[in-house]
């Protein structure tokens, strides 16, 4: 059976190893010194080992005294690194994280793990909408760090990966061959002003095949089969599935994901965000991976 050292038993001895004594050691960690000596026999009944050459007239460390040093030294940095981070008070408090709603499934529960057993005493607030509407949030204050999905990007982002568009319908569906292309975006997609301007380029006459705010509804159309979308690639859920158009239907501009932070947004636990979103979504963004269990809203 496993049996555990005493880090109050290894500070002793770490103490006494260090000043050359024990009344030095005493003195360094408030004690007595009977204190002291009898956490340094503690520590010799549990190994069964002498760790003090007491022959001389000072303290000298047997050989397996020197061996235990090692061990000690590092195990109370790991202990005092802990009790630090957990008991920290600029690690206490919250961060308010915006993502659009398309990109949330693939990546933010890995990066809401990650920052959790980082950060344990800070909580994320996940807000999650459109991209005009986080960029409004973050210079009104409402967020601290936002994702975006653009075209390009503003003076103050930061681009995390590079994601293609892809026309998506029903799996093996016949909608994307009908003319006039009958279309399915909510009316905040940020996707649709970019597939009209694509189908009129190149002359392909579409039509909307639906009116709505809602996500669901675009979801009901595509699976009937009697429209099509268009999203980022990979995050299509199941029930839906890229169209393989051999070249019918325009190829579809790539779209930035893109970080924002709010300006004084700064510390360790700000800097532990930024740095999982900006590992997590190229990592996850730019492989294939499980469909989430729906239809995103785009952002």
């Amino acid at each position: 059976m496993p049996r555990n050292l005493d880090t109050t038993a290894l500070r002793a001895f770490a103490a006494v190893a260090e000043t050359g004594g024990v009344t030095r050691a005493a003195s360094m960690l408030n004690l007595t010194q009977s204190a002291v000596s009898m956490q340094l026999k503690r520590l010799e009944v549990a190994l069964d080992v002498t760790l003090l050459d007491r022959a001389g007239r000072g303290v000298a460390l047997t050989a397996e005294g020197e061996q235990l040093l090692s061990y000690a030294r590092r195990i109370l940095a790991l202990n005092d690194e802990a009790v630090d981070k957990m008991t920290a008070e600029e690690f206490e408090g919250e961060i308010r994280l915006g993502v659009p709603h398309d990109i949330v499934p693939r990546a933010i529960p890995q990066v809401l793990r990650a920052f959790a057993v980082e950060f344990p005493r800070m909580k994320v607030q996940l807000t999650t909408s459109w991209t005009l509407d986080l960029l409004e949030q973050l210079e009104s204050g409402a967020c601290d760090v936002i994702l975006t999905t653009e075209q390009g990007k503003g003076a103050r982002g930061e681009s995390l990966v590079t994601v293609p568009i892809t026309w998506v319908g029903a799996p093996d569906g016949a909608a994307w061959r009908h003319r006039p292309l009958p279309l399915a975006f909510e009316d905040n997609c940020i996707f649709k002003g970019q597939v009209v301007e694509a189908l009129d380029r190149v002359g392909i006459p579409w039509v909307n095949a639906v009116s709505t705010k809602s996500i669901r509804a675009v979801e009901a159309i595509l699976a009937a089969d009697i429209g099509v979308h268009a999203l980022l690639l990979g995050t299509a859920p199941e029930g839906v599935a890229p169209i393989s158009h051999g070249g019918v239907l325009p190829e579809l501009a790539d779209y930035n994901i893109n970080m924002y932070v709010r300006r004084g947004f700064d510390g360790p636990a700000a800097e532990g965000m930024k740095q999982l979103l900006r590992t997590i979504y190229p990592d996850v963004m730019g492989s294939s991976g499980p469909r989430p269990s729906r239809l995103s809203a785009a952002s």
